[in-house]
């Protein structure tokens, strides 16, 4: 089966677990991560909706979680059966299941690929990223957002920051692959991924030896490593530098879930923060 894209993006939802026990599932007695509640919302609804809302996604395809799953959260059931969310099976890693999923999507669209534990996800934030995306001349695109904004935001929270010399980084889980070419990032995010707590030696391993050397030595910006990993992967990589601090809160940990629902449950927060409610 080929899902066809129906306008705009196709969003790609990652919605499988990492491990056997996720401590967010296991915390909330939710069957998986996915179907975690948040401010009593399925996290996995949250994302969907702020997809629907962004106005920039034509069709929405979620990879997990399994279908054995599925009868707990009605709602989520209810969408893929009547065809609003297409839904694909997911692998044992989020990079295989990317690619596996990637392989049945129309190639001709322009694919937005991020996780289902996103839980202040927005559709400003949708918006805003997806439009600065088609901004630039890239293959693909990644979110990021300046660490400094990050701790002024949210002194308590703990996240992995990439530190260059023009700047500290985090990451957003927010994937733009805008050509058939951009689509062979995911391979590259795949390494990524398994080394994203050592910034350093997923650098060493996609860019090699200079590249290391220039970060160690604190001469190392964003659109430098960028530039020599387009260059090494002959995909034009961009960053999309995001004012949303929120941007790059998932949840992955239990404090991460108390966190974002300390921030819902503050009235007229959530709104502010980017958590829309199902529907």
């Amino acid at each position: 089966m080929s899902v066809n894209n129906g306008g705009g993006f196709t969003a790609l939802v990652l919605a499988g677990d990492r491990t056997a026990a996720d401590p967010v599932a296991v915390a909330t007695g939710a069957v998986c991560k996915a179907l975690a509640p948040v401010a009593g919302t399925p996290v996995i609804l949250r994302v969907l909706d702020a997809l629907e809302a962004s106005g920039m996604v034509g069709n929405i395809v979620i990879c997990g979680p399994p279908a054995t799953a599925l009868s707990a959260c009605p709602e989520l059931k209810r969408r893929i059966e009547s065809g609003r969310i297409n839904w694909l099976a997911n692998l044992d890693s989020p990079g295989r299941s990317a690619e596996h999923c990637l392989s049945r999507l129309d190639t001709a669209a322009p694919v937005l690929l991020t996780t289902a534990d996103h839980a202040l996800l927005s559709s400003d934030i949708v918006r805003d990223f997806l439009a600065g995306s088609l901004e630039t001349d890239a293959d693909a695109t990644l979110g990021v957002v300046e660490h400094a904004g990050v701790a002024a935001a949210y002194p308590d929270m703990r996240r992995t920051v990439t530190r260059l010399r023009d700047g500290h980084y985090c990451g957003c889980n927010l994937y733009a692959l805008l050509t058939p070419r951009g689509r062979g990032l995911v391979s590259f995010w795949k390494r990524a991924e398994q080394s994203r707590k050592k910034p350093w030696k997923w650098i060493g391993q996609l860019l090699g030896f200079s590249t290391v050397f220039t970060y160690l030595a604190g001469r190392l910006t964003l659109d430098s490593a960028l530039s020599a990993l387009s260059k090494r992967t002959g995909i034009r990589i961009r960053p999309v530098l995001l004012s949303h601090p929120n941007a790059c809160i998932d949840v992955d940990t239990v404090a991460d879930l108390q966190l974002v629902e300390s921030m819902l449950g503050k009235p007229g927060e959530a709104s502010e923060q980017g958590a829309p409610q199902s529907g």
